[in-house]
C-alpha cells in the first residue's frame, strides 16, 4: 500500500449531501461528474449502473496523489433502499473530523438542525484523554464524529 486515495459514502441524494458536507461541515467541492459508462459498470459490478459523483476535500490539508478526501456517490441506477444505520452492525463505519472546540461546533450544527447522538463527551481514558468527542448523523444517517483532540502537553 502506498496511501489512501479517498473514502466514499453512498448517498440517496447527491445535491443534498454536497450541501451538507460543503455548506455545514466546510468541505471544499473539488469535482462533480456523472458516470454512465462501461468502465463504471464493470467497476461497481452492476451492468446497468449510472452514478452521480462528487469529490470533496478538507480545505488547507496537504494534497497527495489524490485531489480529494471524500467521495459521495448517488446510484441513479440501480437505486438502493436505505440500509440499517446502526453503528454496532458489522460493516458500519464512521468518519471522525477534528475540531478546535467540540462544544461550539455542537451548538452551531445543532442550531442548523443536525442530529446528534449526544452532546460532546469528555474523553477520560486512553490516548485521547483530555479531549472531547460526539457522534452525529448526516442526511443519510451515516455516522460522523466530532473530535476535539486533547491539549498538547
Amino acid at each position: 500500500m502506498n496511501g489512501v486515495w479517498h473514502f466514499s459514502f453512498t448517498v440517496a441524494d447527491l445535491d443534498r449531501s454536497v450541501a451538507f458536507y460543503r455548506d455545514l461541515l466546510g468541505f471544499a467541492l473539488v469535482h462533480r461528474q456523472d458516470q454512465d459508462n462501461d468502465y463504471t459498470r464493470r467497476l461497481v459490478g452492476y451492468p446497468d449502473a449510472v452514478l452521480r459523483v462528487a469529490q470533496l476535500a478538507v480545505p488547507g490539508q496537504p494534497r497527495g496523489v489524490s485531489s480529494h478526501d471524500l467521495e459521495l456517490v448517488e446510484y441513479v441506477r440501480p437505486r438502493g433502499a436505505p440500509r440499517d444505520p446502526a453503528r454496532h452492525l458489522p460493516g458500519a463505519a464512521h468518519m471522525a473530523l477534528t475540531v478546535e472546540d467540540a462544544r461550539a461546533e455542537y451548538t452551531r450544527l445543532s442550531a442548523a438542525g443536525v442530529r446528534f447522538v449526544s452532546p460532546p463527551n469528555e474523553i477520560t481514558a486512553g490516548v485521547n484523554a483530555g479531549g472531547a468527542a460526539c457522534y452525529f448523523l448526516d442526511p443519510d444517517d451515516i455516522t460522523l464524529e466530532l473530535v476535539q483532540p486533547p491539549p498538547a502537553t
